[in-house]
């Protein structure tokens, strides 16, 4: 018997790093005491070291958050007392931990945790390393104990426990460790069994005997027998022999139907029929005239609608009361009513083939998938009809079809059908428990029928059935379902080429030899610079960077290569499974290896050299997906990491309108919208509407929010995979089309605000930009944590410490980020449904970095823009020094008198009228609309034809050559402007340089000499003299100004930059 694996918590306790001396001779003896659910475990004793290493497993058992223990590992270290004669304060410092942090087996890493205080006066220093990881233990089967022989001899006298020794084993007790088995034991024996359980099935009515198996009579005579047991078990009988359209029927002293439940602990109903065999009924065996005896006024000749009785265990209402569904005030979206149809199996079916059951609602009309065979006709699938109302009347029909087997123009075979009245079906809203399936008889297929087990409901798309039903929307394709996707795990893999030996016969190594190692793991490929030796011992001593994504299957494969006249020949080659590579989170060295180069002919190995490699996976970086400015996560690829949450968003997809045709089938035009959205690491995909330009989706879903300087992003779409299987068509390979993208930040959001917005979707193409429709979204933004730490978020860098301490350049990131996006887009195409590449791209922004014309000239007016509040401040400080406002600047005149003589007035003056400034502004802030795309800002409404033409072009380019060649005249005159710009900035530093270089020995003394007579009069004057007198000249009257430029202007323009040593 295969026993259930144990979680256990492992603590590997490496060592720690710069303790405080306690023993008063410099030094300590410390230990580590570590404290996790209740359980406490020592490390030993390292005797007088500030550096110790322990080198120790701790075990620890994983229980059940709870009010006595929680989930907190907390470790303390102590200095020992029995070392070293002291009487001081023996603690060296604690961490707190959360068990969040802690990962599985084979992705822990040794981490270095900075000592905290206990105290505010406590004086700590030093970290400690550590490895914490979850591991399962299948524990081994006791063996088997063998039957005991008996003995002749007589009973030992029994002996009687000492009292005292009992009480004092039950005072240990509470302090002995929990056993995981013995908790799980008691648990198991805390939950009663159910009593009188009877076995599984049914028992079956006797209502036709001649057609029905021995079966079901076997049933019922055991059914008879046994009237105490059902009435002890809690079965409700329900008399329905009454009818709402006539008068009251005597009850039929008859069998009874009972109801089937999906739990033993829900009791069952018993129906007793209004009559014991069917009515005869004469109809034909086809759905046309099954489905229209309901239509109209025609009296219906077979089955009734059946009248459901709803259980007060599941609804509060009587089947007369028509009460709507009642929202929920915390949804985002509106409430879609559905009529779920749950068909789960049938029997006693006059068939051997697969038959299919067939649903009638209004308008709709749909077919299931053919049966499995079983005991049973097994289908269970669930069906969902759009309504409009919940009030809205109508009748289901439900009947079950046998198609033909071997002659295909045969009509399928008529094997009955059940009818409903909607107006009678139970309303269900979570958090109600799903609802039971019911046995029912059908009738209309014959002598006999058979009995189809089903459940009908009334409910919303926040029913538990919903993502996995059938939907009259989305004509019930497998590709348009809502699916939730994760990205997969990204590391960076560092591979350090350090160098290599024996890649040279001894004849060969008088002559200089050049050798490179080409790096490749999977698509990825990079090569070190080239090293010249003549000893055949190359050296690098390079870094390699590259993406790799869990589960870890690939292998990085170095290749030695001799760089030649005629090209690269390949001498050896070595693979290292990455399954072997170590992990860090920090910047220590791991240690590195030796590995053997080998034959690229894999038929023949043979010794080629070897090679001295360093590897490892950084898991303190945050593998960069998306662009730093649009990014969504930066958290760092180790778990371990992670800081907790603080909030959560809550997205509500609501629908589209007014959407233009995105295609055109069977000469109609048609959109299949469906919205992607993307946060962090988790994607989201909406159910594909069919055929509809105002699609509603009503859908929510929720991200955690670990930085609020995020951006979620989610888009629309229009699918082209609900025509895949269709006759083979090629249309599935056709790539989905972008209909428009909305960008949310989430710092923009208030806390517990619900934001309600229609955004326009906006498609910037090759012909220009086009409005596409509007989409209508609600995102609110939920604080989970304290208001301080949630501010101290402010006050931290957005990527880890990594980035930091060893930083990536700029074509190394962008590089890394495009094998990144590549990876991602592989992996979610895998799905099911895949979420296309092309979608994937769109999302990640894979081609932002592209040259555009237009983003060249947008970014140059925002700079402008930024600007133009530096400009503004100097236009003023001219029209005062102007005297255009004499009140203005009499004003002026008396702050420069205070701040002169009260300096200390500057830094909190300064400081106020940001302040003030700032609280002018929130008067007018934006209100309710979150910033969008702002077409204006991006210049996509001015933009001529030929640069949308160019920023859309392929690389290399696809247009002809004349075109290009303007394009190249163009660029070249744009250059031209840059180029003598850059020039005139370099010609104002040059001439600040010419000040004191002697270039001009006129100016230079000049200046010299003006620096000096400056200096005294400082060193005489006092410097609010200097200060006060220089304000009021610079702010004389015009009168008193000359009209040319300013003299110390003119001497600056004067002096002698490097432009005319340009060539």
């Amino acid at each position: 018997m295969k026993m259930a694996a144990i979680q256990k918590l492992i603590v590997e306790v490496v060592d720690a790093r710069n303790l405080l001396p306690k023993d008063g001779h410099g030094t300590s003896s410390p230990y580590v005491l570590i404290d996790y659910y209740g359980q406490r475990r020592k490390t030993h004793t390292a005797v007088r070291d500030l550096n110790p290493t322990w080198n120790e497993a701790l075990e620890f058992n994983v229980g059940k958050p709870s009010q006595v223990f929680t989930d907190m590992f907390e470790l303390n270290i102590f200095h020992d007392k029995a070392y070293g004669p002291t009487t001081r304060n023996n603690f060296l410092g604690r961490i707190r931990l959360s068990s969040s942090q802690f990962v599985k087996k084979g992705e822990e890493a040794l981490i270095y945790y900075p000592l905290e205080k206990k105290s505010l006066l406590s004086w700590i220093q030093g970290e400690v390393g550590l490895k914490i990881y979850y591991v399962d233990i299948v524990p081994t089967p006791p063996p088997a104990a063998l039957a005991p022989v008996p003995q002749p001899d007589p009973p030992a006298k029994e002996v009687k426990p000492d009292p005292t020794v009992e009480a004092k084993a039950e005072a240990a007790k509470p302090n002995e460790e929990p056993d995981a088995d013995h908790e799980a034991k008691v648990e198991a024996e805390a939950v009663p069994a159910p009593e009188n359980k009877e076995p599984a099935g049914d028992i079956e009515p006797q209502c036709d005997t001649s057609s029905a198996p021995e079966q079901v009579q076997a049933n019922e005579e055991q059914a008879r027998q046994q009237p105490s047991m059902q009435e002890q078990s809690g079965h409700i009988e329900f008399d329905l022999t009454t009818s709402k359209a006539g008068p009251e029927a005597p009850a039929a002293p008859s069998d009874h139907v009972m109801a089937a439940s999906v739990s033993g602990s829900v009791p069952e109903v018993k129906v007793t029929p209004p009559s014991c065999s069917p009515q005869p009924i004469s109809r034909s065996a086809s759905m046309a005239s099954f489905a229209s005896a309901t239509a109209g006024n025609i009296p219906i000749n077979g089955p009734q609608p059946i009248s459901r009785t709803m259980s007060t265990a599941s609804f509060a209402s009587d089947i007369t009361d028509n009460i709507p569904i009642e929202r929920s005030s915390f949804d985002l979206v509106e409430k879609m009513h559905y009529l779920f149809v749950r068909v789960v199996k049938a029997r006693f079916l006059p068939t051997k083939g697969s038959p299919v059951v067939k649903i009638a609602v209004a308008n709709s009309r749909v077919e299931s998938k053919p049966a499995r065979r079983t005991s049973c006709f097994e289908w269970d699938q669930t069906f969902a009809f759009g309504r409009d109302s919940p009030e809205s009347s109508s009748f289901l029909e439900v009947s079950v079809w046998d198609p033909p087997r071997g002659d295909v123009a045969a009509p399928p075979g008529f094997l009955g059908g059940i009818c409903f009245d909607v107006s009678e079906i139970p309303l269900r809203d979570p958090p109600d428990s799903p609802l039971a399936p019911q046995w029912y008889r059908m009738e209309g297929g014959g002598a006999y029928s058979g009995d189809l087990m089903l459940a009908t409901w009334v409910g919303t798309q926040a029913d538990d059935s919903f993502p996995d039903a059938w939907k009259t929307d989305t004509a019930g394709n497998v590709n348009s379902k809502a699916k939730v996707y994760v990205s997969p795990k990204l590391w960076y893999l560092r591979a350090t080429v350090i160098e290599a030996q024996d890649i040279l016969p001894p004849v060969a190594a008088l002559k200089e030899a050049s050798f490179t190692i080409k790096a490749q793991l999977g698509f990825q490929v990079q090569k070190t610079k080239v090293s010249v030796t003549r000893n055949g011992t190359p050296s690098w001593n390079e870094d390699l960077l590259f993406v790799a994504a869990e589960p870890f299957t690939d292998q990085l494969s170095f290749t030695l290569e001799n760089r030649q006249h005629k090209g690269s020949l390949a001498l050896g080659v070595t693979r290292v499974p990455l399954t072997a590579v170590e992990r860090r989170v920090d910047d220590r060295k791991v240690a590195s290896r030796w590995f053997t180069f080998e034959n690229t002919n894999d038929e023949k190995r043979a010794y080629k050299g070897r090679v001295h490699l360093r590897l490892c996976f950084d898991g303190g970086y945050h593998v960069m997906d998306e662009a730093a400015h649009v990014c969504s996560d930066y958290r760092p690829t180790a778990r371990q990491l992670w800081k907790p949450p603080v909030g959560t968003v809550e997205l509500g997809v609501i629908g589209c309108k007014n959407l233009l045709p995105m295609k055109t089938v069977n000469g109609k035009s048609t959109t299949d919208a469906y919205v992607v959205a993307k946060y962090a690491s988790k994607w989201i995909r909406t159910r594909t509407v069919s055929d509809s330009l105002e699609p509603r989706w009503n859908e929510q879903y929720t991200w955690k929010v670990y930085d609020p300087c995020t951006v979620l992003a989610l888009g629309v779409f229009d699918s082209w995979g609900i025509f895949e299987g269709e006759n083979g068509s090629m249309e599935t390979t056709r790539p989905d089309c972008r209909i428009g993208k909305v960008r949310i930040r989430i710092s923009t959001l208030e806390t517990g605000k619900v934001y309600r917005n229609t955004y326009p979707l906006l498609l910037l193409g090759s012909n220009g930009m086009t409005k596409m429709g509007e989409i209508e979204v609600a995102v609110r933004f939920i604080r989970t944590s304290p208001t301080l730490d949630f501010l101290h978020v402010y006050s931290q860098p957005l990527l880890p410490l990594m980035h930091h301490i060893k930083p990536l350049g700029m074509v190394q990131q962008e590089m890394l980020r495009s094998g990144a996006v590549k990876i991602i887009a592989a992996h979610l195409a895998r799905s099911e449904p895949p979420l296309r590449r092309e979608i994937v791209l769109c999302m990640l922004d894979a081609d932002s970095h592209a040259f555009s014309m237009r983003k060249v000239r947008a970014n140059w007016f925002r700079i402008i823009n930024v600007l133009a509040g530096v400009i503004d401040i100097l236009r003023w400080a001219d029209d005062t020094r102007s005297w255009k406002n004499p009140t203005a600047t009499i004003l002026v005149h008396a702050l420069l008198v205070m701040l002169v003589w009260f300096p200390d007035l500057i830094v909190p003056t300064s400081a106020f009228y940001v302040f003030a400034i700032g609280v002018w502004n929130y008067r007018f802030r934006k209100r309710d609309p979150l910033p969008h795309f702002d077409p204006k800002i991006s210049l996509a409404d001015t933009i001529e034809r030929d640069e949308l033409d160019e920023e859309f072009d392929t690389v290399p380019s696809a247009r002809p050559n004349e075109i290009v060649r303007a394009r190249y005249d163009k660029l070249r005159t744009l250059g031209a402007r840059v180029q003598t710009l850059l020039g005139d900035f370099a010609a104002q530093g040059e001439r600040a340089q010419a000040l004191v270089t002697w270039r001009d020995p006129r100016a230079t003394g000049i200046f010299v000499g003006l620096c000096f007579v400056v200096a005294m009069i400082l060193y005489l004057v006092p410097s609010k003299m200097v200060a006060m007198a220089f304000g009021f000249y610079y702010l004389r009257h015009p009168m008193f100004r000359d009209r040319m430029p300013s003299p110390a202007l003119n001497f600056f323009r004067r002096l002698p930059s490097l432009s005319d040593r340009i060539m």
